[in-house]
């Protein structure tokens, strides 16, 4: 790693976070939404919307939940005039990848206050179920699945399913990862589900696509965040206790399922390793992770390309309670997107839970006295990974 990117680590924070605590918002435009969670994250920083000079939005398809069409757009509906603006798009890690980039230019001296935002309203927005358009890709990888119309879930069955055959990872073991976050999720107010449920709850569940059950998949709601970044020194001065960004890593790699490593790796081995080396800490230094839980495969596999665990050995550690509040790395601590909440991309609400987390500021479980903080984010079917570590 560069000289230069080291010297990023800890020049930047998060002085302000908001999440919406809207689940179930009906025929609120989700700029609405945004908007709110703008205002309320400056609020939060002791900062005004004049102050604002940089604008972070994924750009997305309004058949997924009515997501942010551009940058260009938002920016005219918030009447903000960016000098930096970033409408990077890689699915749902794409906040932790503005953040990244927000933090360079910031350091750079291209931005001083910069604002990244999201929302979507999926359970009111004409949806239709996603899945992969075979006239995208009419050659090249795509050609061998995408004549067969995958749905993003299949893709993820598909990789659950090759876990369980070459590792060994148990029903009962991806099953134990949607208890643990819904056990985190039972004192946060404004979280989806908070009713407990048991090993047997999520195995009897109906089956969505084998062999993932309705339990093991996250919920849908509406929603959205924004989180409000400037300098260190800045932060000194403003209203909370500033959360920096210490390392961060990314990458891209392969778009279709069929040209999955044959060890199940994801682009996190990468962007994992970067984080760790740009923060200088080691596994052992983290507190607290927020790992992408679309489906309760996700954490696992992210928990043996970060490094936590050796490969195939995630499913034990999930079920051995390492994941828990008191375990050696609790996880999810807001109940996740497998009970709190999953507006389509929740890498940006991943992100405020880590903020929370050291700020003692958790809505779900608390982890006392947390002083980093990893977040991890995919992005389509694990062809993209971001990985943030934050410090106090």
């Amino acid at each position: 790693m560069g000289q230069d990117v080291l010297a990023l680590s800890g020049k930047t924070a998060i002085v302000g976070i908001h999440e919406s605590p809207l689940r179930d918002a009906p025929q609120i435009h989700p700029f609405r939404i945004m908007m709110d969670c703008i205002n309320a994250a400056l609020d939060d920083a002791g900062l005004k919307l004049s102050d604002v000079d940089g604008l972070c939005v994924a750009s997305g398809d309004w058949a997924e939940g009515g997501a942010v069409e551009s940058v260009t757009e938002f920016a005219d509906y918030a009447g903000i005039t960016p000098t930096y603006f970033n409408g990077t798009d890689v699915g749902g890690c794409s906040y932790l990848v503005h953040a990244a980039h927000a933090a360079a230019a910031i350091h750079s001296g291209i931005a001083e206050v910069v604002v990244i935002a999201y929302a979507a309203c999926p359970r009111w927005w004409p949806i239709e179920t996603p899945s992969f358009d075979p006239f995208v890709f009419p050659a090249g990888p795509g050609q061998f699945e995408l004549p067969y119309d995958p749905t993003l879930i299949s893709t993820y069955a598909l990789m659950t399913h090759r876990h369980m055959e070459v590792y060994g990872t148990t029903r009962e073991q991806l099953a134990s990862v949607a208890v643990t976050f819904r056990n985190h999720a039972l004192n946060n107010p404004n979280a989806r589900m908070r009713k407990p449920i048991t090993i047997e709850d999520v195995a009897q569940s109906p089956l969505v696509a084998s062999p993932l059950r309705r339990l093991d998949c996250c919920v849908v709601t509406d929603g959205g965040g924004a989180i409000v970044m400037t300098s260190a020194e800045r932060a000194k001065d403003l209203k909370k206790k500033p959360v920096y960004l210490r390392g961060f890593g990314s990458a891209v790699r392969r778009t279709q399922i069929s040209q999955i490593p044959e060890d199940l790796g994801t682009p996190a081995v990468i962007s994992g390793k970067k984080a760790f080396e740009m923060a200088g800490l080691d596994h052992a230094d983290i507190d607290v992770a927020q790992l992408y839980d679309a489906f309760t495969i996700t954490p696992l596999l992210a928990l043996e390309d970060l490094g936590f665990c050796k490969r195939g050995e995630a499913g034990a550690f999930a079920a051995d309670g390492n994941l828990t509040l008191g375990g050696a790395l609790p996880c999810n601590t807001d109940g996740g997107g497998l009970s709190s909440n999953h507006p389509g991309k929740r890498g940006l609400l991943a992100l405020i839970e880590g903020v929370r987390q050291l700020r003692g500021e958790g809505p779900g479980v608390q982890v006392k006295d947390a002083e980093t903080a990893l977040i991890h984010g995919l992005g389509g079917t694990f062809c993209a990974s971001a990985t943030t570590i934050l410090t106090v």
